[in-house]
């Protein structure tokens, strides 16, 4: 946008844009901002002018964002929560507090993490509630940026080692994370598996039909990366999305799996499985909380780091 044309712009087109943005329909922007649809319709078309982009087009009952409003979007939201921030700080009473919080982990992170979040919540923060939804990419920033999700919980290694090189090359990095606790990953059959007994060779292992546990749906993970370092590979005939179906699988099949040790105990039937150390050496896997650096101001999002923290130390898996 020319100079002189932002000068001119009305920063409240941009408060019906990051509405707009958010709800993907005019109908209910102009609800949330107790405003008139054509006056929203006004708006943006005001805003088209300035910036010279379509900016949304409809599609069904709501519209569709341009590549420009998307690339746009991001930068405007967090201009205006940190306005409002500054201009009417939020405070966050967890004991007050009645606030919904989304946050994105695969099944087995979950069942070591949330029933000790639960236990502060009950204890601290009884009118918050949590929505976890299945996390289904190891990259989970587009999430994070459409604020699908406050916080990503998991294993992420290619985001991490993208975030240090950008902020090690002095560019700007959106996203924070912790790390909660290191897990450790063991090969798993069942308990009368021609491989329970003996040792479990790579020989063996790379003999042997696997499944796989993965997000995307891709049939190929670290564990695949570790062997193809080595000049190994392994025959992957099933992949599922969740740990908690692959115990169930591989309890009542010859396939072998790799699931985190100390989630074995809390699948309800840990003792109909055995484990064995993986033959060949793998890299620690970390578990870390992902969120967008412009929630860091945010009501609650300070207090729901902590907690998540706190859970994973009472996890008794962690590291």
């Amino acid at each position: 946008m020319h100079q002189g044309r932002f000068r001119n712009l009305d920063l409240n087109l941009l408060r019906v844009f990051d509405e707009v943005m958010a709800e993907r329909s005019l109908t209910r922007a102009a609800h949330k901002l107790s405003l008139t649809q054509p006056a929203v319709s006004n708006a943006l078309r005001r805003l088209r002018d300035s910036l010279g982009d379509e900016l949304v087009r409809r599609q069904g009952a709501g519209v569709e964002p341009t590549p420009m409003a998307l690339a746009l979007w991001p930068t405007v939201r967090e201009a205006l929560q940190r306005l409002q921030s500054a201009l009417v700080p939020e405070t966050f009473d967890p004991a007050e507090a009645n606030t919904t919080f989304v946050l994105t982990m695969a099944d087995a992170t979950a069942a070591s993490l949330i029933p000790g979040l639960v236990d502060i919540i009950e204890e601290e923060a009884p009118g918050v509630s949590i929505r976890v939804v299945p996390l289904s990419t190891r990259d989970p920033r587009r999430l994070l940026d459409e604020e699908s999700v406050d916080m990503a919980i998991g294993y992420f290694p290619a985001v991490l080692a993208d975030l240090t090189a950008r902020s090690q090359a002095g560019e700007a990095v959106a996203y924070a994370n912790q790390r909660l606790y290191d897990g450790e990953y063991v090969c798993v059959m069942r308990r009368d598996h021609p491989l329970a007994s003996g040792p479990l060779t790579l020989n063996r292992y790379c003999a042997a039909r696997h499944l796989l546990v993965s997000f995307s749906g891709r049939p190929y993970g670290f564990i695949d990366e570790a062997l193809t370092a080595v000049g190994r590979e392994r025959r992957i005939v099933l992949t599922v999305n969740q740990f908690f179906t692959a115990g169930r699988v591989v309890a009542n099949s010859n396939l072998l799996t790799v699931l985190p040790r100390h989630f074995i105990n809390v699948t309800g039937i840990a003792d109909r499985l055995v484990w064995r150390e993986l033959p060949l050496k793998v890299p620690t896997v970390h578990v870390d909380a992902l969120w967008h650096k412009r929630l860091r101001n945010g009501p609650g999002h300070d207090w729901l780091r902590q907690a998540i923290a706190r859970a994973a130390q009472r996890n008794p898996g962690a590291a």
